[in-house]
């Protein structure tokens, strides 16, 4: 596991399944293994007896292999090179599952891989897809979708509330020169928008925008929750770690509206203060947590005194 990279919200994705006990038979489902960290921290401390592990990205996939050689060696660990969508609606594993965890977005080591174009503060070429073997890059995007198009994209998936000045200088400049690296789109953002909030890089939103529009994230989080429910062992918990509002609400909505079970945290998880200072990527991650199945009732903090008082 690389060294750089600290799993966000470790502990308390590590406490969302303590509800579950001392179980020899727990089937766990990590659905975005990265570079395996809170994988690892999850076989340490519940050494399931069966995991499956997915990623589309095909270095996190090597990584995955590098690590637990003997356990898929023995069958104990399953690795497949896909979108965890696909796993789930093609229900590989052909079982329930006990432990479930989507950590959603990019993870540190691609942010800090200049070739795969996720940063803006790196030079590399313009790609953002996770599975970089398929599908159309970021630079096909800018290049080629018509200016209302780009407009819509950086509203809706960005929220950036005007970006018609930036969209207009993209259709200008590309006409001369296309798009091909991540800084020449940055410069280009910062030299027209300009720093408007110290420490917050004004492409930011553009490149979240275009990342999630690449890979698909918010259809695929939308689509996929609803099957993972499903395949669920009553009791068994689902965490997932979001980066961005508009998955947050996705996830918040299919949790809250869910007959299937019920969000254990009315208030969302944050990381503390600490872990954002040793971890400033931390800083916008938000966890919630389901579980399938009734939800237990609450204790009835008053109910022995109303006896008390009736006996009186």
């Amino acid at each position: 596991m690389s060294q750089l990279h600290k799993p966000v919200l470790l502990n308390e994705v590590l406490d969302s399944y303590s509800e579950l006990g001392a179980n020899p038979h727990l089937v766990y489902f990590d659905g975005t293994y990265g570079r395996g960290g809170h994988f690892r921290a999850v076989q340490q401390k519940y050494s399931p007896s069966l995991s499956f592990i997915t990623d589309q990205d095909e270095t996190a996939i090597q990584q995955a292999h590098a690590d637990w050689n003997e356990q898929i060696k023995s069958g104990k660990i399953k690795v497949f090179h896909q979108n965890f969508f696909d796993f789930v609606e093609s229900n590989v594993g052909g079982q329930k599952i006990d432990m479930a965890l989507l950590d959603l977005g990019v993870s540190s080591p691609q942010l800090d891989e200049a070739d795969r174009g996720f940063s803006f503060n790196k030079d590399g070429p313009l790609d953002m897809r996770m599975n970089q073997t398929k599908g159309e890059t970021a630079a096909d995007i800018i290049n080629t979708y018509d200016a209302e198009d780009l407009i819509q994209i950086f509203k809706s998936y960005g929220e950036v509330p005007n970006p018609a000045r930036v969209v207009r200088a993209i259709v200008s400049d590309r006409t001369t020169k296309p798009f091909v690296t991540t800084l020449q789109l940055a410069g280009l953002i910062e030299r027209v928008d300009g720093w408007q909030k110290k420490g917050y890089h004004p492409a930011t939103q553009y490149f979240m925008a275009l990342r999630l529009v690449i890979n698909r994230e918010l259809e695929v989080v939308e689509n996929v929750l609803p099957l993972l429910i499903e395949q669920m062992q009553d009791k068994g918990r689902i965490s997932v770690i979001t980066f961005h509002s508009l998955e947050d609400r996705i996830v918040k909505n299919i949790f809250k509206d869910s007959t299937a079970g019920f969000l254990v945290n009315k208030k969302v998880i944050v990381p503390s203060e600490e872990e954002c200072k040793i971890n400033p990527r931390a800083r916008s991650a938000k966890l919630r947590i389901f579980q399938k199945g009734e939800q237990p009732e609450k204790p009835d903090k008053f109910a022995l005194r109303r006896a008390q008082r009736d006996q009186q």
